[in-house]
């Protein structure tokens, strides 16, 4: 134990920067995403997140939204677990046979006017799983998508520029 503890004390700390150049990066993604969601959402946009049969590579980072280094939560970004209070749709994975059902009520549930973003290449194209027996393929063969973001899985701040893409229309 004492030698654990010698060998702590004698390296030091080793982390690297976790912001580094990414930091400003944010700052203006972050600031466009908010004057849209200002402007679009009156301040406040709710997003349900769906799973329609990831790996849940791109759920780790769409976790990663909402801790201390990207805090979607100051730009007005907020999830939401009833589609009935949603704004957007954030779909990940090929779209399993299993889910169409649940996909499509989802997207049912969520009031007009909505918007869906496809998360992850398997959201996009169905990725490597493609469209086989169990997988029907792409979000967009079973709803409509606004947005893509593509990505195996997509990092953080592409997921934000993402979403401002779904915002402004592009």
């Amino acid at each position: 134990m004492i030698r654990i503890l010698r060998q702590i004390f004698t390296t030091g700390i080793v982390t690297e920067d976790v912001l580094g150049q990414e930091e400003a990066h944010i700052k203006v993604v972050g600031d466009r995403l908010e004057e849209a969601v200002k402007k679009r959402f009156r301040g406040s946009l709710a997003i349900r997140q769906v799973d329609a049969g990831s790996c849940n590579g791109c759920e780790l980072e769409i976790h990663a939204l909402n801790n201390s280094i990207y805090n979607c939560e100051r730009y007005g970004i907020h999830f939401t677990a009833s589609p009935r209070f949603a704004d957007m749709l954030l779909v990940t994975g090929p779209v399993t046979r299993n889910m169409e059902i649940a996909l499509r009520r989802t997207y049912d549930a969520t009031p007009a006017p909505k918007l869906v973003v496809a998360v992850g290449d398997c959201g996009c194209n169905s990725g490597i799983f493609g469209e086989t027996y169990a997988s029907l393929g792409g979000i967009d063969k079973v709803i409509p998508v606004d947005a893509y973001i593509s990505g195996c899985p997509p990092t953080p701040v592409a997921l934000l520029n993402g979403i401002l893409r779904a915002i402004e229309g592009k």
